[in-house]
């Protein structure tokens, strides 16, 4: 009876694993990117509208995923039109020399159920920087989401020069949040 029990079970996990689904496309309409900074001690959130991403995600082989993110900076939400008006010029983002950031995966760390960690690049105004995100996958009937977050120092991308440079106005830290809803190939 166990050899049977354990054949079966053995069938099945094959069966599993040949139905496997590779993930390769965002759908940007039911994604966000958004961050958290502090502006004299006081929470701040915004989002990005526009952004592009490149995935082959396999959740049953996930050391071979690829990844790269393209933000489009003048679709920052900072909260006002003032405030949107200042972050995209030539102190903050500059946007006219800098339109994108990228972010391009080098490896991804299965850390045992639905956790992972993301190493790569971001490169935000010329500056490239080493980044490191935890994320969960949740699978769903469409394919999956992916759901994360890292802290970046705003002073490693020249964001926030000039007068905008005091730590004490605005906090060095940013928290960036991500929700990506992806879809499968079989």
């Amino acid at each position: 009876m166990n050899k049977m029990l354990l054949a079966g079970l053995l069938a099945l996990g094959l069966a599993h694993g040949a139905g496997a689904v590779e993930l390769t496309s965002i759908d940007t309409d039911k994604s966000s990117l958004s961050f958290v900074f502090h502006e004299m001690g006081v929470p701040i959130t915004g989002h990005f509208k526009r952004f592009s991403a490149q995935l082959r995600f396999d959740p049953a082989q996930a050391t071979k995923a690829s990844a790269a993110l393209d933000l489009d900076l003048a679709s920052i939400d900072a909260g006002s039109d003032e405030a949107n008006d200042e972050v995209v010029g030539p102190l903050w983002f500059n946007t006219k020399d800098f339109p994108q950031a990228r972010f391009v995966a080098s490896s991804v760390k299965a850390l045992g159920g639905n956790r992972y960690s993301l190493s790569g690049k971001l490169t935000i105004k010329g500056h490239t920087q080493p980044i490191e995100a935890p994320f969960t996958f949740t699978p769903d009937a469409a394919g999956g989401a992916f759901d994360g977050a890292f802290a970046l120092k705003r002073a490693d991308f020249a964001i926030g020069e000039g007068m905008w440079a005091d730590y004490g106005t605005v906090a060095n830290d940013i928290q960036i949040q991500f929700h990506l809803a992806a879809s499968a190939r079989k």
